[in-house]
C-alpha cells in the first residue's frame, strides 16, 4: 500500500491500461497477418471465436493452411467468414506427407478465390527434416512470384540459407511475410531490401523473448505487421484477454480475438499510441495482402 492506494497486480495493470483501447477499438480496424483458424482445436469454438473477434474490431485475418489435408478447411472458413483471407501452402513440417498431385491440388485451391501462399518455409529445428524441403519451398516461392501473391514464410534455424534462396530469387513484387520473425537483428535491413515484411506475435511478450522484442524495435515502420498465430503462440497469462481451452486436451490455446492484446503489446514495445500503430499496420497489411479474399468487412460505427 502507498498513500492509501492499493498496488495493482500485473493483470489488473494491463486491464487498466487497456481501458482506452477497449472503448476505442470499435473505430479501429485490426489485421491479423497470420493464424490457423481452420485448426481442429478451434473448430468447436469457431462461431463464438469469430463473433468475439468481430466485436474486438478484427477486420481481416490471413488463415494459413499447412498441408493438403487442411486446405479444404481453409477454403471453407474463407467462404463462411468475410474477414478471412485464405492462404494455401506446404509447411516444412509436413512436406514428407505430400501426395504426387500436391502441386495440382495447390493450384486448384489458389484458383478458387484470390488468396495468399503459405505457410511455407525452411526448418532445421525439427528432427529428420525432409531432404526435399528446399525444393518444395522454392517451387512455392516461384509460384507466388508468377502470380504475384503474398507469401507467408516460416523459418527456424535456417536464416542464412533462407536469405540465400530469397536473394537468388525470384520473389513476389508485392513482397513476402516473415511470420513471427525470430532471426538476427542484423538481417532485418538486408531482408527489407529483398521485400520482407515482419509480423510480431503476442508470444514475444513473454519475458524470455527479450532478444526478439529488441529486434522488432529495428523493423522499419512500413514493414511491420502483427499476428496471433492462433491457436498457437499464446500471450503471457496477464495479457490473455480471451482464455480458451481445447476440449480434446484440456490445454489452453490462443484465441484469435487476442489480436487486440497484441496491438496493445506492440504499442507499448514501440512507444506509440495504439491508434497511430493501428493506422500504420492497416496500411502495411493492405499493401501486402490487399485485393485478396472474398469481400471487405465494413467499419463499425461507435
Amino acid at each position: 500500500m502507498d498513500g492509501g492506494r492499493a498496488e495493482l497486480k500485473p493483470k489488473e495493470v494491463f486491464k487498466v491500461r487497456r481501458s482506452w483501447f477497449v472503448v476505442h477499438s470499435i473505430t479501429l480496424r485490426l489485421y491479423d497477418a497470420h493464424n490457423h483458424l481452420q485448426e481442429e482445436r478451434l473448430r468447436p469454438h469457431r462461431a463464438a471465436v469469430m463473433a468475439t473477434a468481430t466485436e474486438e474490431g478484427v477486420a481481416k485475418m490471413v488463415v494459413n493452411g499447412s498441408c493438403e489435408e487442411d486446405w479444404p478447411e481453409v477454403a471453407a472458413v474463407a467462404r463462411e467468414y468475410p474477414q478471412v483471407i485464405p492462404s494455401f501452402g506446404y509447411h516444412p513440417w509436413y512436406v514428407r506427407e505430400r501426395t504426387p498431385d500436391w502441386q495440382k491440388n495447390l493450384l486448384r485451391h489458389l484458383d478458387q478465390v484470390p488468396s495468399a501462399i503459405g505457410e511455407i518455409g525452411l526448418d532445421r529445428w525439427i528432427r529428420d527434416p525432409d531432404p526435399q524441403q528446399e525444393e518444395v519451398f522454392a517451387w512455392q516461392l516461384r509460384l507466388a512470384t508468377e502470380r504475384d501473391r503474398p507469401v507467408s514464410i516460416h523459418c527456424l534455424r535456417a536464416w542464412g540459407r533462407l536469405f540465400d534462396l530469397l536473394q537468388a530469387g525470384p520473389r513476389p513484387r508485392r513482397g513476402f511475410l516473415l511470420h513471427s520473425y525470430g532471426g538476427p537483428q542484423e538481417m532485418v535491413g538486408p531482408l527489407v531490401k529483398l521485400g520482407a515484411y515482419f509480423s510480431l506475435p503476442g508470444y514475444f511478450a513473454h519475458e524470455r523473448k527479450r532478444r526478439q522484442r529488441e529486434t522488432f524495435r529495428h523493423v522499419p515502420p512500413d514493414r511491420l505487421l502483427l499476428e496471433t498465430d492462433a491457436p498457437d503462440q499464446p500471450l503471457p497469462e496477464e495479457r490473455n484477454l480471451h482464455p480458451l481451452i481445447d476440449p480434446a486436451s484440456g490445454k489452453s490455446i490462443n484465441h484469435p480475438a487476442n489480436l487486440s492484446a497484441v496491438y496493445h503489446f506492440a504499442a507499448e514495445l514501440l512507444g506509440q499510441p495504439v491508434d497511430a500503430l493501428a493506422s500504420a499496420v492497416e496500411e502495411n497489411f493492405q499493401r501486402l495482402f490487399g485485393n485478396l479474399g472474398a469481400r471487405t468487412v465494413p467499419v463499425r460505427s461507435a
